[in-house]
């Protein structure tokens, strides 16, 4: 009996040992944690300014009072009113105040290519021995179709033309340069013995801007030029090691449709409650939209169906976009499509259904303000979509469709091009690239076996990335 009550009371012990054990243990740490202090707010005393850099400014706004404004996008997406300008800030290198602007024009060079590979498509004939057009006097026109949704090229080339003949260049985003060592980016649009240029040599093609916005552009050319800038619709068809967000630049496409000007419409004046016009049955990721064909074609007020460039196609859309309160945008052979551009310039709040889409200027621009995102594997259950869209209130709209009415010029692309639209929009992200492309270049140059001994003092070739397809 003696020995079971000593043997109790050692596991009693014991245990009291071990519990005060843990204690200590759990106390010591708690101790520790709060020695290292709570984490601390960034003190934006440090930095250069106190408010996140912007891009954009002077956008009009259809608020009641109708006075003109710039949207700010800083912490918490909160609006406020431009600092004024002797508050700016502007970097060493370059290019922005704290508002956005650019302070100093981004400098590209861009090679003086046979007119065959870029206004000679569009069968413009050059007189003498010029290269390009004198925009002065003539403006070679776009053809229309569905090619005009990847005109990125057209416009960024048309503004630096205009760049050389402005009266005033340094208030321009972008510039260009006739010497290549003056430039921070260059801008190209051949593969064909542009790895040979001295100017790519010099950086490995670090600091050279490519166009290849249509998905299936350079499929037999990444390889050679993944080193270079991407300006793109999307990654759905690149390898992260040849195209990603912190490399790159995603551009939004040009809507087809027509801009609503003077919307005068409301949340009760739209009928429609969900529209989607255009091509159901696709591949790869375009499953869902066969998915959600059946699941929403007999809600009573949802627009669900098949569309195409025919039988003025594209201004029925405009029209049923315009009669929508939301449109959906949902993933086809590749994660982006027109389509939302389209809702955007109709006021239509898009609903986003693209698991892997990537969006322009989403570094400063939160799309949740204005659009609705929903998982694939969500929409695609049975009567989830619909009632998450009949959810939403008639404030939670209205407070979307004003925010798409503000930022809608982001997204313009136009000859000239204006303070705030996508021309000014794309040329500043490609500023915002600037820093990283020096690091890179400036590091692969550390040692100097990294440096190929030949008379241009270039960059060795750099090798393609393992695992390329």
């Amino acid at each position: 009996m003696a020995e079971k009550q000593s043997s109790s009371a050692a596991r009693k012990s014991f245990f009291a040992l071990f519990l005060t054990t843990i204690v200590l243990f759990v106390l010591s740490w708690l101790f520790v944690l709060r020695s290292t202090g709570r984490p601390r707010p960034l003190d934006r005393k440090v930095l250069p300014t106190q408010k996140l850099p912007t891009v954009f400014h002077h956008v009009k706004s259809q608020s009641s009072n109708g006075l003109r404004r710039a949207i700010l996008v800083n912490n918490g997406g909160r609006e406020e009113e431009p600092p004024k300008r002797e508050q700016g800030f502007q970097d060493k290198d370059g290019a922005m105040n704290c508002n956005g602007s650019v302070k100093e024009p981004l400098k590209i060079f861009m090679y003086d290519l046979d007119p065959e590979f870029h206004f000679g498509l569009l069968d413009w004939k050059p007189q003498g021995d010029r290269v390009w057009p004198d925009i002065r006097t003539e403006i070679p026109p776009y053809p229309g179709g569905l090619n005009l949704q990847h005109s990125i090229e057209y416009w960024l080339t048309l503004d630096l033309l205009a760049s050389e003949i402005s009266d005033n260049p340094n208030n321009r985003v972008a510039v260009r340069v006739q010497n290549s060592s003056e430039a921070d980016l260059i801008f190209a649009k051949l593969v064909k013995d542009l790895t040979a240029q001295k100017e790519w040599k010099m950086s490995g093609g670090r600091d050279h801007i490519v166009m290849a916005h249509h998905p299936n552009s350079m499929l037999d050319a990444r390889m050679q030029l993944w080193p270079s800038i991407f300006i793109l619709a999307d990654f759905g068809r690149y390898p992260l090691n040849i195209a990603n967000v912190d490399k790159d630049v995603i551009a939004p496409y040009k809507h087809m449709v027509e801009s609503y000007a003077n919307d005068t419409s409301d949340f009760d004046s739209r009928q429609t409650l969900l529209f989607f016009q255009g091509s159901i049955y696709r591949k790869d990721g375009g499953f869902a939209r066969q998915e959600l064909f059946y699941l929403l074609k007999d809600e009573k007020d949802v627009h669900f169906a098949f569309g195409s460039l025919k039988n003025n196609g594209v201004i029925k859309a405009g029209q049923g976009m315009r009669l929508s309160k939301f449109c959906l945008n949902i993933a086809g052979d590749t994660p982006s499509s027109n389509r939302l551009f389209d809702a955007i310039a109709s006021h239509c709040v898009p609903v986003i259904i693209s698991d892997d889409i990537e969006l322009p200027y989403e570094d400063i621009l939160d799309y949740s303000e204005f659009c609705v995102f929903v998982r694939t594997s969500d929409a695609v259950k049975e009567k989830f979509l619909i009632n998450l869209i009949r959810s939403i209130s008639k404030e939670e709209w209205t407070q979307m469709w004003e925010k798409l009415k503000e930022v809608e010029a982001l997204f313009e692309y136009q000859y000239p091009a204006k303070d705030g639209d996508a021309v000014h929009m794309i040329w500043q992200s490609l500023a915002r690239k600037v820093p990283g492309v020096k690091m890179k270049i400036n590091k692969s140059r550390r040692y100097s076996d990294a440096v190929v001994p030949g008379k241009d003092g270039g960059l060795r070739s750099i090798p393609a990335p393992k695992n390329f397809w």
